[in-house]
C-alpha cells in the first residue's frame, strides 16, 4: 500500500484544524477529480508503520481536532487494511479526536460491515459526479455525496447524516 501526501495542518477536509493523509490508488477516475495524482496505485510513497507513527505524532498537538483520510481511495481493497490500521491506532491514542474519511464506495452498500467503520466518525461517501458539482457543499464536491455519522448509523442500522449541531 502507498500514500500520496500528508498535510500537517488542513482546514478544508473536515471541521477544525486536522491532519490529512491522502492514500494512493483509485479505480473510480471521476471526471474532474480534485486529486488525479492519487489514482495510480504505484505512485506516492510506501505506507509503513513509520507512516502511522508520523501521522500520530502530527496529531498530538491539542489544536489538532482530528484526522482526515482521503485519496485516492482509502477503502479500496488494496488500501483498506492500512487505512484500518491507521484509524485503529489513531482512536486508541486519541479517543476524543475525530476521524473523517472520503470514499467513492457507498457506506450502506459497501462499507458498513468493514472493521474500519468502528473507528471512523464521519464518512463522506459516493463517487464525485462532475455534473452534480455543488461548490456550496461544505464537505462534499457533488450533491450525490453524503456526510454520514458513522457511529449513529451503525447504532440505528440505517444511514444517519452528519449534523454539525
Amino acid at each position: 500500500m502507498r500514500y500520496n501526501k500528508i498535510r500537517k495542518m488542513d482546514v478544508s477536509n473536515g471541521p477544525g484544524i486536522r491532519v490529512s493523509i491522502f492514500m494512493q490508488g483509485c479505480v473510480f477516475n471521476c471526471k474532474n477529480c480534485f486529486n488525479p495524482e492519487t489514482h495510480d496505485f504505484n505512485g506516492g510513497k510506501e505506507f509503513t508503520e513509520k507512516t502511522i507513527a508520523r501521522v500520530l505524532e502530527l496529531c498530538e498537538p491539542e489544536h489538532i481536532q482530528g484526522l482526515s483520510i482521503l485519496g485516492g481511495e482509502p477503502m479500496h481493497p488494496k488500501n483498506i487494511d492500512g487505512t484500518t490500521a491507521l484509524a485503529k491506532a489513531f482512536k486508541e491514542k486519541f479517543p476524543n479526536k475525530t476521524i473523517w474519511s472520503w470514499s467513492g464506495f457507498l457506506f450502506d452498500r459497501d462499507l458498513k460491515d468493514k472493521e474500519v467503520m468502528n473507528y471512523i466518525d464521519v464518512i463522506v461517501d459516493g463517487q464525485y459526479k462532475d455534473e452534480l458539482r455543488d461548490p456550496r457543499l461544505k464537505y462534499a464536491g457533488s450533491s450525490n455525496q453524503r456526510a454520514i455519522d458513522v457511529k449513529k448509523s451503525l447504532k440505528k442500522g440505517e444511514v444517519v447524516l452528519f449534523d454539525e449541531q
